[in-house]
């Protein structure tokens, strides 16, 4: 069998109870990686760790709202207590918003939005870099989007976050490579995940067969979370599938 390409590695997933997160997770720990999850459903952690820990390797559910900046730090002290520090982070939490023009947009709703996609991908980049770079190494993923590319009537909030997740990681490649850590985004196109359907109304795959199943964003991560992306940085890699525009 190859060799696992994340074996020793700890890896903390965001937003990993369901869809794109999960996929990530799990692929990680076939790859040998030890995982740490987060998310706001306790029950569905709890089952993916299990799941993860199938593959021979260590799991811990950690639940959080990672829009609580209390709570993503609890999460980070959760991962150095038990793991001693994280090499690898995906920023995957975010809350997708139906279509909703800006005249009808309520305020609180914006605010939420840019404090989970953007905020909450902030505060727990900070409390995990100082142990990155303290052992001079880290693989930092965030999970932007095909909409972080162009805006979309009735997408204005989302949109706007999924576009600051890209520069937000070449400022941050910027900084820290010369700490031995890589950073760099990934742009999934339309997904079949459960956020998906709930935004959109959608049966999925079943209705749209242009979307891409949530582990081949999944294997893109573990690439860039390998030792075999140390060329790549700053970088926001489009994964658009079948519903890439050129296909269209």
């Amino acid at each position: 069998m190859p060799e696992a390409r994340l074996q020793g590695r700890t890896a903390l997933v965001t937003g990993a109870s369901q869809g794109i997160g999960r996929a990530i997770a799990l692929a990680f720990a076939r790859e040998g990686a030890n995982v740490v999850v987060t998310a706001r459903s306790e029950d569905k952690l709890r089952s993916l760790a299990s799941v993860a820990e199938s593959h021979g390797v260590e799991a811990l559910a950690a639940p959080a709202d990672i829009g609580v900046e209390s709570e993503i730090l609890g999460v980070a002290e959760a991962a150095q207590e038990k793991f001693g520090g994280v090499d690898i982070l995906v920023n995957n939490a975010a809350i997708i918003h139906p279509r909703i023009p800006v005249s009808d947009f309520d305020p609180q709703l914006f605010r939420d939005v840019l404090n989970v996609n953007l905020t909450g991908t902030f505060l727990i980049t900070k409390a995990l870099l100082p142990g990155m770079i303290e052992r001079r190494y880290g693989k930092i993923i965030n999970i932007s989007s095909i909409g972080g590319r162009k805006g979309a009537a009735g997408r204005g909030a989302y949109r706007i976050t999924k576009s600051g997740l890209i520069s937000f990681t070449e400022s941050l490649a910027a900084e820290v490579k010369e700490h031995g850590i890589d950073v760099n985004a990934i742009c999934p196109g339309g997904v079949d995940t459960e956020g998906y359907r709930d935004a959109f109304d959608s049966a999925g795959r079943s209705e749209n067969p242009k979307l891409m199943d949530p582990d081949e964003i999944a294997q893109v991560a573990v690439f860039l979370a390998s030792d075999a992306s140390s060329a790549v940085t700053g970088a926001a890699i489009d994964a658009f599938g079948g519903t890439n525009p050129l296909f269209s």
